[in-house]
């Protein structure tokens, strides 16, 4: 609040998320200068609790910034054996040939790893050389300098009430300011939107595309398990209805993630990208996997999809963008985290150098054209045209057309330039009368859970007592227009259950439940009248991922 008065503590560096990006870039600043100040905050209760990644770790981030990571203990222990790719019918497979795949999707030299757990050790590293880490401290607004540049962030906010006020516990929070303010905040993050928006940043790129992805932990049969087999499925439960895939991944100790990712610029509101996953479980490759086995965790995180040309500018008055926050995943890959790292290194070396001129709170290009230029932009660009492809002509064009692109861009050129997106994911949703209502199966308790039995696996919690953090910019739209014409997806595009609709008719009401949010973003992205806005909840709450 604008009156609020809090006390303020200087710092060289402020960086927003404990994720890779942040920490590769806390780590750099130290390794660049020992003496300089860096304060790391972190919105989960712990380093890693909001960590969600497949993942098959490309190690050229991690090589770059601890080149010695091997014999200073990362969790870093299951290099990939074999990599398969199918084509799902609804009860049969095609397995696709690695030698048809361009080489960018070999999977040969990476690892299948735990991003929560590498976070967790990475903060290990970053508290070795001095850096300040503070979890459980969600940022809730920027702070802004005279000249309109960002200098630092509020964050420890708590004990405000449901109605707004301040509670009988009530914490101001601090104001952390920074010479540079770095937001490593993932997917959507809340104030790297804002910057976005204040500063036009997205003028010269395309529109943001996403995913959303859900994943799962399995411990299966011994028998059935191949540490280091990994494998990439398209095709069935999805078929037109929207474009997106699997992951299962066979990591240590009889452990599988089990994941799936549905593209959100599907068009009919009634797809219900959850049942949509837990369908795709009863198919009989993945139910003969996981037969006999357990689920042992759950969770959801969109994903930017929109890749090279959506990328806004990463450089702001006083700040930059890092990894998520500016979209650097390789779609077709799947793979962003080494991006990530790699975009904290070259924030870190961009700050050094101006803190050392003796600069603060300017914009320093230079680390956006290296974004660009250098290996991040290189990675991006050979894949640019694989999403607005597969988007526009379907999953078979995507495959042809777009895996040859890739093809010719291993070369260093593309005969079809760079295409465009169109549409955001939530313009892209069409009306309900225009599509036929989708009959899921019942959740079977085995292999498919309903959404309220798996989110207790993601350990979510928060204080009940504060304001909800999804706002509605007008409370009612949700009945008057989004149920009304698109037949309420959020009820349905939600991993968590959070939207619902309860009554009839004219009594038909909107219910936030928002104690069940894992933080996924879907809801700021895919509401189809963008009337919902994600904003933190008071710090340390949210899910609580194990080894995710």
């Amino acid at each position: 609040m604008a009156d609020t008065e809090r006390e303020a503590m200087e710092y060289d560096v402020v960086i927003v998320g404990a994720g890779p990006a942040g920490l590769s870039a806390a780590i750099r600043l130290k390794q660049l200068d020992a003496d300089i100040n860096v304060v790391v905050l972190e919105k989960g209760s712990e380093v890693g609790a909001h960590i969600l990644s497949g993942a098959v770790l490309d190690t050229s981030g991690i090589d770059k910034l601890i080149p010695d990571w091997k014999a200073k203990g990362a969790p870093i222990n299951v290099p990939v054996k074999e990599d398969n790719f199918y084509m799902l019918g609804e009860a049969g497979k095609i397995r696709v040939p690695n030698m048809a795949m361009p080489p960018l999707m070999n999977n040969h030299g990476n690892y299948i790893v735990s991003m929560g757990n590498v976070c967790r050790w990475m903060a290990e590293q970053a508290e070795e050389l001095g850096v300040e880490i503070f979890p459980g401290m969600a940022c809730s607004e920027l702070v802004f300098g005279e000249n309109g540049e960002v200098k630092g962030v509020v964050a420890g906010e708590f004990g405000i009430e449901a109605d707004g006020s301040h509670g009988p516990n009530y914490e101001p929070g601090m104001e952390l300011h920074g010479k540079y303010v770095f937001l490593s905040e993932g997917v959507r993050g809340s104030l790297s939107k804002q910057v976005i928006a204040k500063y036009n940043l997205a003028a010269e790129s395309d529109v943001q595309k996403y995913g959303l992805g859900m994943k799962e932990i399995w411990e299966i049969d011994p028998a059935k398990h191949k540490e280091g087999t990994v494998t990439h499925t398209m095709g069935w439960p999805l078929g037109s209805e929207a474009g997106g895939g699997s992951f299962i991944y066979h990591l240590e100790n009889n452990q599988v993630y089990v994941g799936f990712v549905v593209h959100l610029n599907y068009k009919n509101p009634h797809l219900f990208p959850y049942m949509e996953f837990q369908r795709f479980k009863h198919h009989p490759m993945i139910a003969d996997l996981l037969e006999g086995g357990k689920r042992v965790a759950y969770g959801a995180r969109a994903i930017t999809e929109g890749g090279y040309q959506s990328m806004p500018k990463t450089a702001f008055p006083g700040g930059m963008l890092l990894g998520c926050s500016a979209g650097m995943v390789n779609v077709p890959r799947i793979k962003g985290n080494h991006n990530a790292m790699l975009s904290g290194i070259h924030a870190a070396e961009a700050a050094f150098a101006a803190i050392g001129a003796g600069q603060s709170g300017d914009t320093l290009d230079s680390y956006d054209t290296e974004v660009r230029e250098g290996p991040i932009g290189q990675d991006l660009k050979k894949v640019r045209n694989v999403k607005p492809m597969w988007s526009k002509h379907g999953l078979l064009a995507s495959l042809a057309v777009g895996g040859f692109d890739m093809w010719t861009n291993t070369f260093g050129f593309s005969l079809l330039g760079t295409l465009k997106h169109g549409k955001s994911d939530a313009e892209a949703t069409e009306k309900a009368l225009r599509h036929k209502p989708i009959d899921y199966p019942k959740p079977d308790g085995k292999l498919s859970f309903d959404r309220l039995t798996n989110v207790a696996f993601s350990f979510t919690n928060h204080e009940e007592s504060q304001p909800a953090h999804l706002k509605l910019e007008d409370a009612s739209i949700p009945v008057d227009t989004n149920l009304r014409d698109f037949a309420g997806p959020s009820a349905r595009y939600c991993p968590a259950g959070v939207y619902e609709f309860v009554g009839e008719g004219a009594e038909t009401k909107f219910q936030i439940n928002f104690q069940n949010c894992v933080h996924c973003k879907t809801c700021d992205i895919k509401d189809p009248s963008q009337n919902i806005t994600w904003t933190t909840p008071q710090g340390g709450d949210g899910p609580n991922y194990p080894n995710m």
